[in-house]
């Protein structure tokens, strides 16, 4: 998702600003806010331990998935030739932040955003905001195939089954919630450039989110492909 703030200064494109330092902020504060967010802040002094595995979770999972979404944004548009450089959005950072120190809150981040400038045709503008969602979604299918073989040859623990629960479910829903056809999110590019596509990707994230990722059928699918494995 792009454009939740303000147009940034000319800076970006003269190359005052190092994108790895910037897409860094945006890893370590979502990551810190998720961790935060499903650790319960109301549990954080009684149960450090666990807010440590939750961010290890948070940072494999979470800071993964916004990461890779906002590079997959900035690959596309550099491959069609536009200036692309990622800004972190420290005010949206520290907002999710004390958001996810609420008791029994929400979460919610929205930690950055790949700027590009360039002609670029309505294709090529809708494949560079396809590419973020794209990117969950494969990430999501990612964690859905590896699981099982980390199951049968790495450990079954509570937190390495949460890892990739989460992996699944919380990128299946970030792919799909950025296919929101309206106002800064990348479905409304998407869907400007062709409807098709903006349909295929829609029903893709619907199915990962609301039927594959649903907790039930996860365990049901990789129960059977472990046994499968394990003989």
């Amino acid at each position: 998702m792009r454009g939740l703030f303000s147009t940034p200064d000319e800076t970006i494109f003269q190359g005052r600003t190092d994108d790895n330092i910037e897409l860094l902020k945006a890893w370590a504060g979502t990551t810190l806010a998720y961790g935060v967010f499903i650790t319960g802040s109301q549990n954080i002094i009684g149960n450090f331990g666990g807010l440590i595995q939750n961010l290890i979770i948070a940072a494999i999972v979470c800071g993964l998935g916004f990461v890779l979404h906002e590079l997959a944004h900035r690959v596309v548009a550099r491959n069609f030739g536009a200036q692309a450089h990622f800004v972190a959005n420290m005010q949206m950072l520290l907002i999710s932040l004390l958001i996810a120190f609420i008791p029994f809150g929400f979460f919610f981040a929205a930690p950055g955003a790949v700027w590009h400038r360039g002609y670029l045709t309505d294709r090529q503008s809708g494949l560079i905001a396809l590419a973020g969602p794209a990117t969950n979604m494969v990430l999501a299918v990612v964690f859905l195939l590896l699981a099982p073989f980390v199951f049968v040859f790495v450990s079954q623990a509570n937190w390495i089954v949460d890892l990739f629960f989460i992996g699944v479910s919380l990128n299946a829903f970030l792919g799909l919630f950025n296919m929101i056809p309206a106002g800064p999110f990348d479905g409304a590019k998407v869907l400007q450039w062709s409807p098709l596509y903006f349909g295929i990707t829609v029903v893709i994230g619907v199915l990962l989110t609301f039927v594959i990722a649903s907790q039930s059928a996860l365990i049901a699918i990789w129960s059977f492909v472990v046994n499968l494995i394990g003989g």
